[in-house]
């Protein structure tokens, strides 16, 4: 399964990407909203339970790959998080290298599209801690708004997040954005 922009490919992660994952999931500025790097351990049980993600849910966070390089970037797609049920979620995450350059938006733009397409799903979310405003900034260019506050433990620490969500309505009422 391949999701193409205009300048990114999205794909399933393969152990091949493993390097450049780490290279995100490692970087203690890139992940500051998941309190600090993961460890090589980490980073191969991230890329394990993508695809076991792909395997039962038919999707996951996939390989951001700039196609002009055929460089991966970074990773972004829908997943199945807890806020207070399970919500569908799109989820954005790149290399330091490729931050203010649009390419977060551009593609999770393609994972919300992607999963109103081919998800029977009323509404669509990003999960933002409260303190990441490049993140906010990213969903509500995609057309959400905060629905409401909540707390994950991660990592023993409280963390505040923000549930920004997109409803199908709202989605189908932006068509004419979607396709400029």
């Amino acid at each position: 399964m391949t999701i193409a922009t205009a300048r990114l490919d999205l794909r399933e992660m393969s152990e091949a990407d493993l390097p450049a994952l780490a290279a995100i999931l490692t970087d203690p500025v890139a992940m500051v909203a998941y309190e600090g790097a993961f460890s090589a351990g980490e980073v191969e049980e991230w890329l394990h339970r993508q695809r076991e993600r792909y395997a039962r849910d038919g999707f996951g966070l996939w390989a951001v790959v700039l196609r002009a390089s055929g460089e991966m970037i970074g990773q972004c797609g829908i997943t199945l998080q807890r806020i207070d049920d399970e919500v569908t979620e799109v989820g954005y995450l790149f290399q330091r290298a490729h931050w203010h350059r649009g390419y977060a938006l551009e593609a999770a733009a393609a994972c919300r599209d992607w999963a109103f397409e081919h998800l029977a799903i009323d509404d669509l979310y990003a999960k933002v801690r409260s303190t990441n405003v490049a993140s906010m900034n990213v969903a509500i260019r995609l057309g959400m708004t905060v629905r409401r506050t909540f707390t994950t433990h991660y990592r023993g620490i409280d963390m505040p997040h923000l549930a920004f969500a997109l409803s199908r309505v709202a989605w189908d009422r932006r068509a004419p954005e979607r396709t400029a």
